[in-house]
């Protein structure tokens, strides 16, 4: 998931800045403000390199590595409010700069990629950038680029990323009526589902069932939902009725994206990451096999 590229703010050009934050600490406010656009786009584009002691040249902006992006916002007063209004959004205009403020500019065969709902933007428009007065304005350009968040945290499209074993619940022992309920209460609602005793469960010899038809007993409805906190087994009524454990070939993943891209998105793009890393290991392995 680290590796799964996206593009955010690297490098900001203050033209004007009068606002009462500073040059350093707006280019850094600015520079994690994640940033969403086509997937397509983002995979076309070419990496940035960055000038070194040991590679003084690096990479020269072009409509492949660099996407420029503006924000131009001056504070005036709003000549129709009212003389008794004390909201400063009210009173001026452009009080608060905000993410939606910030414009994309295509250049070159970007507009080919990074067009309507597919253009680069901020992934929530309503994040608070600066707070300006009248007679403050802020000017500045910034540049884009492709990065990894194994390089900078500012480039992760995702939040927090997890997995864990499906649990795996079985009720050995029929555990009927009053514990039932009781039973049902040890774990997240939907795990354990209350049911009556058919007639056939309490025909059958060895089931457990006999002579309980019409009784409530515990099934097992959605072990998916179950939090494995082994409640039930604190209670010596259910001792040797039911097993916990975990179906170890089978795994739930948990993505939460930050915004960029749709969660199975980013799963389908961490699995394409796996697979060169493999092809690369591969061919690393085979070469020192000749």
């Amino acid at each position: 998931m680290a590796e799964v590229p996206s593009v955010a703010i690297e490098f900001v050009f203050v033209h004007n800045n009068t606002s009462v934050i500073q040059d350093e600490v707006l280019a850094q406010r600015l520079g994690l403000i994640p940033l969403k656009g086509s997937v397509d786009g983002i995979n076309w584009m070419r990496w940035f390199k960055k000038a070194t002691e040991d590679d003084p040249e690096g990479s020269d902006p072009s409509d492949y590595n660099t996407i420029v992006l503006r924000l131009d916002i001056e504070c005036t007063k709003n000549p129709n409010a009212d003389a008794t209004e004390n909201d400063p959004r009210k009173l001026y205009k452009n009080a608060h700069v905000y993410a939606r403020d910030i414009t994309f500019h295509p250049v070159g065969r970007q507009e080919q990629f990074f067009t309507g709902e597919d253009a680069i933007q901020p992934v929530n428009p309503d994040i608070l950038i600066a707070k300006l007065r009248p007679g403050q304005k802020i000017d500045l350009e910034m540049h884009c680029i492709k990065g990894i968040g194994a390089d900078h945290a500012k480039f992760s499209p995702v939040a927090t990323a997890s997995y864990r074993l499906l649990p795996d619940i079985q009720i050995l022992r029929p555990i009927l009526g009053e514990d039932a309920k009781k039973f049902a209460k040890c774990f997240p609602k939907g795990v354990i589902g209350l049911e009556p005793v058919t007639r056939e469960e309490a025909a059958k010899q060895g089931s457990g069932y006999e002579g309980h038809e019409g009784e409530t007993k515990a099934v097992v409805r959605d072990a998916f939902k179950d939090t494995v906190s082994r409640e039930c087994l604190r209670h010596e009524e259910f001792q040797g009725k039911v097993k916990l454990g975990r179906v170890r070939d089978h795994f739930i993943f948990n993505i939460e994206s930050t915004g960029q891209f749709d969660s199975d998105v980013l799963f389908l793009e961490s699995v394409k990451v796996l697979k060169l890393k493999c092809a690369r290991w591969k061919r690393g392995l085979a070469d020192l096999m000749r």
